[in-house]
């Protein structure tokens, strides 16, 4: 029964790798792939065919007798598994819902203040240096998709365009894996009490940096770099700036930013941070005043209610049905061990290849073929290590980066594929060198400096 468990996730995995080919979103197969493993986990356990075991390292086996220990024990196992997801879950929703009420009011527009040059090395160096910093305070896919808005207002050139969204993937990507609010990845390992928020500042913001400033150095003496831009100056921008913009903007990021330092303060997860954010944000854009004649038919189209309607619940579910299937990899006992799916595999890596290292990069590499999602998901049941360790913050880096070689191998990286039309043989020829340049240079300069 075990191997069918496994079986499961494998089929389930695949079909999220090929959904593109299979024109199926990738939520499907994590929410069947989730219930059926949990399922035949249930099934196999009360059959006194297989035996789970909890965070805590407790065995359950019903063979001896289905008791009501035995029943409470997966019990508590599953909705562990159910809570550590529901707080990455509510993170996210109002993190999310944060920044489209930011974008309700057309807080981004202050942005395009800072992009007033037409040349072209340096539009390539503001852009990279934006989205570093923006992907670390409103997470790289959303931080993707604001500055390739921009660019389109900027760059009415596509082909020239495609290089600058491509260069935006590696810079977002690069900002996101040393903040804890910056990628999904990193924000699992943050509210997996793995990192914190000071340890993953301080140890992967120089290879971050690193990891961006490499290919974007390399990039600017690449020929599309080269010379000026053609802007047509008479152009008249669609969305202008309201009277709430800086208002919605400036507080809807103070919201993000502040969620560490209320952990740390209180010492309480961090989707309650979120949550506070969040109600703060939501308050006064029910009071502010966008525009002026401001009516009530006018102030239906801003409340927070659209914000909601607008953010992305399939990526929402999609995590959910990611993180429970890990979760029950996890649970699961090997048999003759005692040690969870997870773990075994982790004990395996270790014997076939003892630098530790070694393997981290070759997780890098893989989410860049894989969702990075699951891998860390993964990377957290298979290794034991204390808060803020070596490890840690080296998986938050590779998995946050490595998808940056492939189009495909990263939230921001699809988006982009999305909004430009980017085809994915054009970003691996031109592309994929340059985000393996800064991977591998990010990668050396944490391997020596620790």
């Amino acid at each position: 029964m075990a191997a069918i468990i496994i079986a499961l996730f494998i089929v389930g995995y695949l079909s999220i790798t090929l959904e593109h080919p299979l024109k199926l979103d990738k939520t499907v197969p994590a929410l069947i792939m989730a219930s059926l493993m949990w399922a035949g986990l249930a099934i196999a356990f009360q059959a006194g065919l297989i035996t789970i075991i909890d965070t805590h390292d407790h065995i359950y086996d019903a063979a001896a007798g289905y008791t009501e220990a035995v029943e409470e024990g997966f019990v508590s196992t599953l909705l562990h598994h159910l809570g550590k997801t529901a707080e990455i879950l509510v993170f996210l929703i109002g993190a999310m819902t944060i920044v489209e009420i930011i974008d309700q009011h057309k807080g981004f527009q202050i942005l395009k203040d800072y992009v007033k040059t037409r040349n072209k090395k340096k539009l390539l160096w503001i852009i990279c240096v934006l989205a570093f910093i923006l992907s670390a305070i409103i997470d790289n896919l959303t931080a993707t998709i604001v500055l390739i808005t921009l660019l389109r207002k900027l760059i009415p050139n596509k082909k020239a365009r495609l290089w600058y969204a491509a260069m935006i993937v590696i810079a977002a990507n690069a900002g996101g894996a040393w903040s804890p609010i910056g990628d999904v990845t990193t924000t699992m390992l943050w509210i997996g009490k793995k990192v914190s928020t000071t340890g993953l500042i301080s140890k992967l913001i120089v290879p971050s940096i690193i990891c961006m400033v490499v290919p974007t150095l390399v990039a600017s003496y690449l020929p599309p770099f080269r010379g000026e831009l053609e802007v047509d100056p008479s152009e008249e921008q669609d969305n202008k700036r309201l009277l709430s913009s800086k208002t919605m903007l400036y507080l809807g990021l103070g919201g993000i930013v502040s969620v560490p330092i209320f952990k740390t303060i209180t010492h309480l997860p961090p989707y309650l941070g979120m949550m506070l954010a969040l109600g703060v944000v939501w308050l006064v854009s029910e009071y502010i005043t966008p525009e002026e004649n401001y009516t009530e038919e006018r102030k239906e189209h801003f409340r927070a209610h659209h914000a909601l309607a607008r953010i992305e619940m399939s990526s929402i579910l999609f995590f959910l049905g990611i993180l429970m299937a890990v979760g029950a990899l996890e649970s699961l006992v090997v048999a003759g061990s005692e040690v969870g799916t997870l773990r075994y595999v982790a004990e395996g890596l270790d014997t076939a290849i003892p630098n530790q290292d070694i393997v981290i990069m070759m997780l890098g590499v893989a989410s860049a073929i894989i969702d990075n999602v699951p891998l860390v998901a993964a990377s957290m049941g298979m290794y034991n290590f204390p808060l803020d360790h070596y490890l840690w913050h080296f998986i938050a880096y590779a998995a946050g980066t490595g998808g940056s070689m492939l189009i495909i191998g990263s939230a921001a990286g699809v988006a982009a594929m999305g909004m430009e039309r980017i085809d994915f043989i054009w970003y691996l020829r031109k592309i994929a060198w340059l985000a393996m340049l800064g991977f591998v240079a990010g990668s050396v300069f944490y391997i020596f400096s620790n």
